[in-house]
Formats: structure tokens, C-alpha cells, sequence
């Protein structure tokens, strides 16, 4: 059964316990002040029913909002450790490819043009390990903005589901 199927179940079956009760109570031959007190009894203990229903909803509703802050501080922190990680080997790079560029100006033209192309190779593969980094981190970005727009969807679901359980339940004691 699906979850709305269940809830209606539940629902139904509530509804028709206090329908009975009260028709039993109502044809059952007592007295008016047994009566009153068989019906003030039912009262509370739908009363009751209710109360634990809001409390559960409640209690799942505090339970998603812990779990999408809790997911989004990850997130957030995954995202500066990746930028982190990417600063320190962009400076680290630039600091190689510098001193390179410095030992390599005193040295022969053949030298020179030697350490060129070995630079431009290096550059290279930098470039493809930063355009690497770089989309490593977008695809992470999403998912932890997909995961995270999931939580706060869930934890929506999740209190609409505990307002209308209490509406239900409400509406069923008020009948």
C-alpha cells in the first residue's frame, strides 16, 4: 500500500471506531449520566488521539529540518574544501611555473626553447586538471543543491501530511 492509501486506511478505520462507539453508547440502554460519562470518556480519548497525531507530525516535521540543515553544512563545507584544495594548487602552479621561467631566462636559446615546451606541456595538463577540478566541484554543487531541494520538499510533504492528519483527526472528534 502506498503511504496516502495507509493514511486514508487509518483515517477510515478511526472514523469508524468513533461512529460505533458512539452509536453503541447512543442505543445502548443507560442511564443519562452513564451516558454523559461513556461520552465524556470517548471525548478525551479521541482528544488524546489527536494530541499524539500532532506531537508524531510535529516531531517528523523538527526531524526534516535537522536533516536539510544537516545535509546543506555538508554541503557547504564539501564546496569550500573544494575551493580550497583548487586555490592552494593554482598557487602552487604559478609559484613552479615562475621560478621555472626564472632558472630557465639565464640558459642557452636551445635550453630556453627546450623549457618552453616543456612549460606549455605542463601548462597543459594544469589546465585540464583545473578544467577537471573545476567540473568535479559543479557536478558536486548539484547534487548537494539536488539533495538539499529534496530535504526541503520532503520535510514540506512531511508537515502538509501531519496538518492534514490533524485537520482529519479534528474534523472526526468535532463529528
Amino acid at each position: 500500500m502506498s503511504e496516502g492509501q495507509n493514511s486514508s486506511f487509518l483515517l477510515g478505520a478511526l472514523l469508524g471506531s468513533l461512529v460505533g462507539a458512539s452509536l453503541a453508547l447512543i442505543f445502548a440502554p443507560r442511564s443519562g449520566q452513564e451516558f454523559r460519562g461513556d461520552l465524556n470518556r470517548g471525548t478525551r480519548q479521541a482528544l488524546d488521539k489527536a494530541g499524539e497525531l500532532k506531537d508524531k507530525g510535529s516531531m517528523y516535521t523538527e526531524k526534516a529540518i535537522e536533516k536539510g540543515a544537516e545535509l546543506k553544512d555538508k554541503g557547504s563545507a564539501l564546496t569550500k574544501q573544494t575551493v580550497d584544495s583548487t586555490t592552494k594548487l593554482t598557487k602552487e602552479v604559478s609559484d613552479k611555473t615562475v621560478d621555472l621561467a626564472q632558472d630557465l631566462s639565464g640558459k642557452s636559446k636551445d635550453l630556453a626553447k627546450e623549457a618552453t615546451d616543456k612549460t606549455k606541456n605542463l601548462a597543459k595538463d594544469v589546465s585540464e586538471s583545473a578544467k577537471s577540478t573545476a567540473k568535479d566541484v559543479t557536478d558536486k554543487a548539484k547534487e548537494l543543491k539536488t539533495v538539499k531541494d529534496q530535504a526541503v520538499e520532503d520535510a514540506k510533504e512531511i508537515k502538509e501530511e501531519a496538518k492534514d492528519e490533524a485537520a482529519d483527526v479534528k474534523d472526526a472528534v468535532k463529528e
